[in-house]
């Protein structure tokens, strides 16, 4: 994950944490692990990215998931990108948001913590 999007998926995840108390379900939002950083080195990325494969690492799946079932989904995936670069989702990207939305759950890509933010507000309020 590039230093900005990490950023920005950071201040979404820390404003989570700060607003469970408000909005309880967001106790639950987390992580989807996407094999940002596999090692120190090529042998140990290889090896690494060769684990988390075999663990269930999928190309596509979003940054984050919250499972709680709101405004008729049954939960909200979030693909974060760095500020900008919305346009530069990759085709899995696109294909795993599509199949979400096909199976009910809300599916959304942002490339700023607030727009995230306004998002998840708007979706644990309904």
């Amino acid at each position: 994950m590039q230093n900005k999007e990490h950023a920005e998926q950071v201040a979404v995840v820390q404003w989570a944490r700060f607003s469970a108390g408000r909005f309880p379900c967001l106790r639950w939002l987390h992580a989807i692990p996407n094999g940002g950083a596999r090692g120190d080195n090529a042998r140990s990325a290889a090896i690494r990215g060769a684990h988390l494969k075999a663990e269930g690492l999928t190309r596509g799946i979003s940054d984050l998931f919250l499972p709680h079932a709101a405004r008729g989904y049954h939960g909200l995936y979030i693909e974060m990108k760095r500020p900008g670069a919305l346009k530069e989702l990759r085709p899995e990207q696109k294909e795993f948001l599509a199949y979400c939305e096909k199976a009910g759950y809300l599916a959304q890509a942002f490339d700023c913590a607030t727009d995230a933010i306004a998002a998840l507000e708007d979706y644990c309020n309904g």
